[in-house]
């Protein structure tokens, strides 16, 4: 193995030990006390060491790949069908290692501060926190394997790892009776997902006889079955990916702690279905038929969010939904043919949106409640983390020069092109549809996340706090980091050659015609007047009455977008109700029909014998007295003419 392979093999298992070591750590004992705090120091030793050395190995391979590289080894062989261990790395992945590993190390960072004993907060928060920083080491280890896998085996490993730990970490807090159920329906339906990922996965492999993703990549599969495999892989995509109609899983996992909110929407799960496709893009290009499902999926999903995030009361369910919106502009991209705009603007939003749940987090840790409608005037007592705020809802909303105005130009630019010159490996319409989504999205965005920065911050503060502050340095420094890359991490486009390097390889899918990222001039205007647009008018309905929510605007909408189309409420009758009645008659069924058969001949079988027996003990009686009336009747016979003369 050479440096770079070596590197790569080393990203996910750097954490992965520090997660095993720290779920072989003794239960801490509950409540305060020396060993619960010895038992947190060792977890927190852990879990920033762990973060650490993935994201310093991960910027060492950024810096010594000048060239794909891949390494692997036979591990499994069928005879015909082989499973090999080993990474596939080119400069794609060790840039989505270093944002993965960044925010994983901001949140372990972070949650020193955020998770902790105090007089208000859990009294078994240091019991629980050995488990919690592991379980961050191993969610952060399955999505670098990910990454770096090279066989799709390997990385369907890490995909289902990401799920089990998801799940964990999203019921943490057991205290709270909505986080359980949340847990269990992210699982479940992002499992509903990874059903159809998994058999893509396996008609790949057996197409190409491995398993192995150059072989796969490589192999001539035939239109028809790369087709199915595609459509398949899609839905676990929608599923991890939180994309409609495997969405509703997102919002509700909100009910997890606020740090694991940042892991979840930046560098985990939300990321790793954008990356897969991103990984295989060369069978989705061969397949338009999968990229057209794609493109409508994606802008479905970008403006279901959006409207959606315009109504909640709930700061991390806007966050949330605006997460759902955002993964809705990479799949885009990726439905257009650009895999350079996908993964710039999910590098972007890596940053933007853990920047913004680990603000949201200060202002919950300072107010102790997660509602808008509690909040208001924050920006004087809570000045870094106002500051930072502003700094990350400008990135989402696309306030030039924030990152994440440079980063959604890209996709829209790239989906113009495709609309107008059909560029793009799908149909044109695709182009069309996609471009015109993310121009609402843009206006649609910029008004809810103004609306946010205004309920939070400016105004009177609707019930009165016990002194608001910003958090302590251990939880201030990762917001204040963060917030560098999410101002500046755009300006890295204007430098075509260095974007070139850092985007597109051999293995990244693009055209070699790709044009730049960064598309000065006239096509910038229309995004910014729907940039201004959005956000003046929830100024103007806060300036018209600031104690009043801007959502009232919406009219009879609004309890329409909060519910988010009332998705959920379809979902819950066509999936859930339909599958728990199918559940009650298949018991109806075994417990009377099966149970019932196999029960009913034991019974029949039970009164045959009883009966058997009964007419066997009624026959005995009458038998032995026939029998002793016989014999007395030959005695008396035989007396009788033994006596005769």
């Amino acid at each position: 193995m050479s440096t770079t392979t070596t590197l790569g093999a080393l990203l996910p298992a750097v954490p992965l030990v520090a997660g095993l070591l720290g779920l072989l750590l003794p239960p801490s004992p509950r409540g305060a006390g020396t060993g619960g705090d010895r038992a947190r120091r060792t977890a927190i030793a852990l879990g920033v060491a762990g973060a650490a050395g993935a994201l310093a190995l991960a910027v060492a391979l950024l810096v010594a790949l000048d060239r794909p590289a891949e390494a692997s080894t036979t591990w499994v062989d069928l005879g015909g069908l082989t499973v090999t261990l080993g990474v596939r790395l080119d400069s794609a992945a060790a840039l989505v290692a270093v944002a993965v590993a960044a925010v994983a190390l901001a949140v372990q960072v972070y949650s020193i501060g955020y998770l902790r004993r105090g007089p208000h907060d859990d009294v078994d928060a240091d019991h629980r926190y050995p488990p919690y920083a592991a379980q961050i080491s191993l969610f952060t280890a399955a999505m670098l394997l990910v990454v770096v896998a090279g066989d799709l085996i390997l990385l369907l490993v890490g995909w289902e790892v990401m799920g089990i730990c998801s799940y964990l970490l999203i019921a943490h807090d057991r205290r709270l009776p909505e986080a359980p159920a949340a847990a269990m329906k992210a699982f479940l339906v992002t499992r509903v997902g990874d059903v159809g990922f998994l058999l893509g996965i396996a008609l790949l492999g057996v197409s190409a006889g491995s398993f192995r993703i150059a072989d796969v990549l490589a192999h001539d599969h035939g239109t028809g079955t790369l087709t199915a495999a595609c459509l398949l892989l899609l839905a676990g995509v929608a599923g991890k990916s939180a994309q409609f109609p495997l969405h509703t899983w997102l919002p509700d996992a909100m009910a997890g702690p606020t740090p694991i909110s940042a892991l979840i929407h930046a560098a985990t799960m939300v990321a790793a279905g954008v990356y897969a496709v991103t990984r295989l893009y060369p069978l989705f290009e061969a397949a338009p038929v999968a990229l057209a499902v794609l493109g409508v999926m994606a802008s479905v999903t970008l403006l279901l969010g959006a409207f959606a995030a315009t109504a909640q009361d709930d700061l991390k369910r806007v966050l949330a939904w605006s997460t759902v919106s955002q993964i809705g502009y990479m799949t885009g991209a990726l439905a257009v043919g650009s895999t350079p705009a996908a993964l710039f603007h999910l590098l972007t939003h890596a940053a933007f949106k853990a920047l913004l749940f680990l603000a949201a987090g200060a202002v919950i840790h300072a107010v102790g409640t997660t509602l808008m409608s509690r909040m208001g005037g924050l920006r004087h007592a809570m000045p870094v983390t106002f500051w930072c705020t502003v700094v990350g809802l400008g990135a989402l909303a696309g306030l030039p020069p924030l990152s994440g105005f440079w980063s959604k130009d890209g996709v829209l630019a790239a989906a113009g092109e495709a609309a107008l010159h059909g560029t793009g490996p799908a149909p044109s319409w695709v182009g069309w549809l996609v471009w015109l989504a993310g121009l609402v999205g843009v206006a649609v965005t910029a008004w809810y996340a103004t609306r946010l920065l205004l309920r939070t911050f400016f105004g009177e503060t609707r019930i009165p706090l016990a002194h608001p502050h910003d958090p302590p340095a251990v939880m201030r420094w990762p917001v204040l980091l963060l917030a560098v890359p999410a101002a500046l991490l755009g300006l890295a486009g204007f430098d075509w050659a260095f974007a070139r390097r850092l985007l597109l390889t051999p293995t990244a899918g693009a055209p070699a015609g790709e044009h730049a990222l960064i598309h000065v001039g006239p096509e910038l205007l229309l995004p910014l007047a729907l940039l201004a647009v959005g956000a003046g008018l929830a100024w103007l309905r806060w300036r018209r009455d600031p104690a009043a929510d801007p959502a009232t605007a919406l009219g009879p909408l609004r309890p329409v977008f909060a519910a988010a189309f009332r998705l959920d409420d379809v979902q819950r009758a066509l999936v859930v109700r339909s599958t728990t009645a199918l559940a009650r008659a298949t018991r109806t069924t075994d417990e009377v029909v099966v149970d019932g058969a196999v029960e009913g001949s034991g019974r029949a079988a039970l009164g045959l014998g009883s009966g058997l027996a009964a007419l066997h003990r009624a026959a005995l009686p009458r038998a032995a007295a026939g029998v002793l009336a016989g014999a007395l009747l030959i005695g008396l016979a035989a007396a009788l003419i033994g006596g005769a003369p």
